[in-house]
């Protein structure tokens, strides 16, 4: 099948569409040994040999997707610098290669999507997607009324406005809070903005898929409801 190159990169997990645009115009990617450097080139998916940096890469058919629940204390990422745990280590049994959907920062525990699905990854942590994120907050203090309502317009962090978000009251010091957009501690840096700082932060749930009794350190596998419901939201 014929697809745009970006594309292919995205889907071989390389990187994201954005970024593989890029690998493309500063002429790192070949196609049957011949540099690729136009965007929009169409390659045969299944025919084409494409190499990233002179090291071949090539889309995984059978896809993997998995929940998980990070705990605190480890690292959305593929590789730490400083050999810290990652979520990579929760799933080595895995034989694909599985990556992470979008991040958790270090401290905050919950569900993670991991797949080798580049178009699910593209879909999910595409902004203009508008996927909800519910957390569960236990926060210093609780919000004033004023300080909620401020939280649910949007408020300035790092410079920028956020876009309308929800929180409500669940329990003492508890917060409930839903975002969709995957700005850089986001939840964090909007409760110190109201004065209400976080102690315990977990992601609940992506849309309507919920982290449910998935145990602290533990993944399951989506079922192929769940997988369906994700590609279409």
């Amino acid at each position: 099948m014929l697809i745009r190159l970006q594309k292919f990169l995205a889907e071989a997990q390389v990187a994201s569409r954005r970024k593989a645009e890029e690998m493309i115009v500063q002429g790192r990617v070949t196609v049957d040994g011949a540099v690729a450097d136009t965007l929009g080139t169409k390659i045969d998916d299944e025919k084409a040999v494409v190499c990233v940096d002179g090291k071949p890469v090539k889309i995984c058919k059978d896809a993997i997707y998995i929940m998980l629940n990070k705990p605190e204390g480890c690292v959305t990422t593929v590789k730490d610098q400083f050999n810290r745990k990652t979520v990579m280590d929760l799933t080595a049994d895995i034989k694909e290669r599985i990556y992470p959907v979008g991040r958790l920062d270090y401290d905050t525990s919950g569900l993670l999507i991991m797949t080798n699905d580049g178009d699910l990854t593209y879909r999910l942590t595409h902004p203009r997607h508008n996927v909800e994120k519910t957390y569960i907050a236990d926060v210093e203090r609780e919000p004033s009324a004023e300080a909620m309502e401020r939280f649910r317009n949007g408020i300035v962090i790092d410079g920028r406005m956020t876009a309308p978000a929800h929180i409500e009251n669940i329990g003492k010091n508890r917060l409930k809070i839903v975002i969709h957009e995957g700005r850089n501690r986001q939840v964090r840096k909007m409760c110190e903005a109201i004065g209400s700082p976080v102690l315990h932060l977990k992601r609940e749930a992506i849309g309507s898929l919920h982290l449910g009794e998935l145990k602290k350190g533990s993944y399951r596998y989506l079922a192929p409801n769940e997988i369906d419901y994700l590609k279409n939201l």
